[in-house]
């Protein structure tokens, strides 16, 4: 049904700033940029998904409301837009499980670099269906290949947190609802965490839930922050040191033989981390 994640978008203010930041963190070119209806798109791809940067673009009514949106709440992560191979046979499902999604429709975009066009078929499950975070099922008709990057760059999404009230919920929803692998059901007392681990797509979603926290369980999940992925972490280290931003010192990860730091700024607001699994 559900074979990946396709992309998930970040809103910010302005598509060029946005560019230019997530190129430095990156460590890559965008793959795809457009415009069109009120909104500037760029989409940076990787091995197992893509990041797709949205900004409002002219005086539209689709641009105004999205600045209010952006002058409330801040740039951040707003929506998951999953992949599928056969989109009216999973739309079929998630209605019959609950999701309420409203119709399969057609999109498209035409590179502003290229003049190229991309299309794709997609539909929405319901907000509230999904605890609060937008999501769409998308069938792509052509997969964007990513282009290789050096190894101080970005090679892949390791894992996607998303932060829950209500691990019960989590648990229905992203493994009965979406049939994602559930892969781990973990409680940490040490770092008062809950941790659900799913897996789609070679990535993987963490779900957290905090245990030292009061919670209304009929509360929205949210998408907290991202891990990336790269080859070389202690040349993505100097790579990110060199340009300027606030980077943590190295140091071991949780799962043993990982190397991690953390990315204090540069991020558009998300919370980031970059990992290594081999060895130094």
């Amino acid at each position: 049904m559900i074979t990946g994640l396709d992309h998930i978008v970040l809103v910010c203010p302005d598509i060029e700033a946005g560019i230019s930041a997530y190129e430095a963190l990156l460590g890559r070119s965008p793959d795809w940029r457009a415009s069109s209806d009120g909104t500037a798109t760029a989409l940076f791809r990787v091995e197992n998904t893509a990041l797709e940067l949205l900004a409002p673009d002219g005086r539209s009514e689709m641009a105004t409301r999205l600045r209010a949106i952006l002058d409330e709440r801040g740039p951040g992560l707003t929506s998951l837009a999953f992949s599928c191979s056969d989109i009216e046979a999973t739309h079929h499902k998630l209605a019959r499980r609950g999701l309420n999604p409203d119709a399969v429709s057609r999109g498209a975009s035409t590179g502003s670099d290229t003049g190229e066009t991309r299309t794709w078929k997609r539909f929405r499950c319901d907000d509230k269906a999904m605890a609060g975070i937008k999501t769409f099922i998308i069938e792509p008709d052509a997969i964007l290949p990513p282009t290789a990057p050096p190894n101080s760059s970005v090679s892949k999404l390791d894992h996607i947190v998303v932060a829950t009230p209500n691990p019960d919920r989590a648990l229905g929803l992203y493994g009965a609802k979406l049939g994602l692998d559930l892969a781990l059901d973990r409680t940490r007392e040490e770092w008062k965490t809950r941790f659900l681990f799913f897996r789609t797509g070679g990535l993987t979603f963490e779900i957290i839930h905090r245990l030292d926290m009061q919670h209304d369980v009929t509360g929205p999940d949210t998408i907290w922050g991202l891990t990336w992925a790269v080859d070389d972490i202690d040349a993505a280290h100097a790579r990110l040191d060199g340009a300027g931003l606030e980077i943590s010192d190295l140091r071991d990860g949780r799962k043993p033989g990982s190397k991690v730091f953390t990315v204090k700024n540069g991020t558009l607001d998300v919370p980031t981390l970059f990992i290594s699994h081999t060895p130094r």
